[in-house]
């Protein structure tokens, strides 16, 4: 018995249903890996993103999710260097699809008539989104803009249905607009502190230490020197 096409199960019709002790005998997905491309590198490095969105509200395979992940990589690396980019799919396949079995054979008719409403058994595996939800971002360099562009382009048609491509007005994948972003790094009064590929929020209250600077206020050994000269 061969695969479904996505029709049979791209619509929101039932409730989620996911892997549980009551769902046993689930497949794995087959989108395995989330973050391609040079995840490790630093929130500075890459300031521009790009996201593709969901304009429908629908159920998303987990084959799709893959051969988006796929095309979108093959295209960055080819144009723009493996290092040049980092790919973060968002969406995750939890929702269990179920599917009745036939017989496909010869004389089938004679031996199963099916059944409506049939319950099923586990058969994949797919993402449930809502309008105007992530599906997959880049983060790069300024430069690569296009190539990003045309590479979400080509993974937009491993999708049914609609999506839209939008540029980020944030640093990369941070929570934080470009201006905020190079404010707070600034050393003379730093109030965002790199943490891997994002930014961690100091605030202005708390434990003072004689180590950092929060928002221009100096700590009590800063103000003992300057009285001492």
């Amino acid at each position: 018995m061969g695969r479904r096409p996505a029709r049979c199960s791209r619509y929101q019709k039932n409730k989620p249903f996911i892997r549980s002790r009551y769902c046993r005998g689930v497949p794995d997905p087959k989108i395995r890996i989330y973050d391609c491309g040079n995840k490790r590198a630093g929130v500075d490095l890459f300031p521009f993103s790009a996201h593709l969105v969901s304009d429908e509200k629908e159920q998303i395979s987990s084959n799709a999710l893959e051969a988006a992940r796929v095309a979108c990589n093959k295209y960055l690396i080819k144009y723009a260097g493996k290092e040049a980019f980092h790919i973060r799919t968002r969406a995750h396949p939890h929702h269990v699809i179920r599917q009745n079995k036939m017989l496909s054979c010869a004389g089938a008719d004679r031996l199963s008539t099916g059944m409506r409403h049939s319950y099923g058994k586990p058969m994949e595996r797919t993402a449930r989104v809502s309008i105007g939800q992530v599906i997959v971002s880049v983060r790069s360099k300024d430069a690569h803009k296009a190539t990003v562009f045309e590479a979400l382009r080509r993974a937009k048609y491993k999708f049914p249905g609609r999506q839209k491509i939008l540029e980020s007005s944030k640093w990369g994948f941070t929570e934080w607009s470009r201006e905020d972003y190079v404010k707070g790094r600034q050393a003379a009064n730093r109030w965002l502190e790199a943490d891997g590929n994002s930014v961690k929020y100091i605030a202005a209250h708390g434990p003072l230490t004689d180590r950092h600077y929060l928002r221009g206020w100096k700590y009590a050994q800063d103000a003992v020197e300057e009285k001492e000269e």
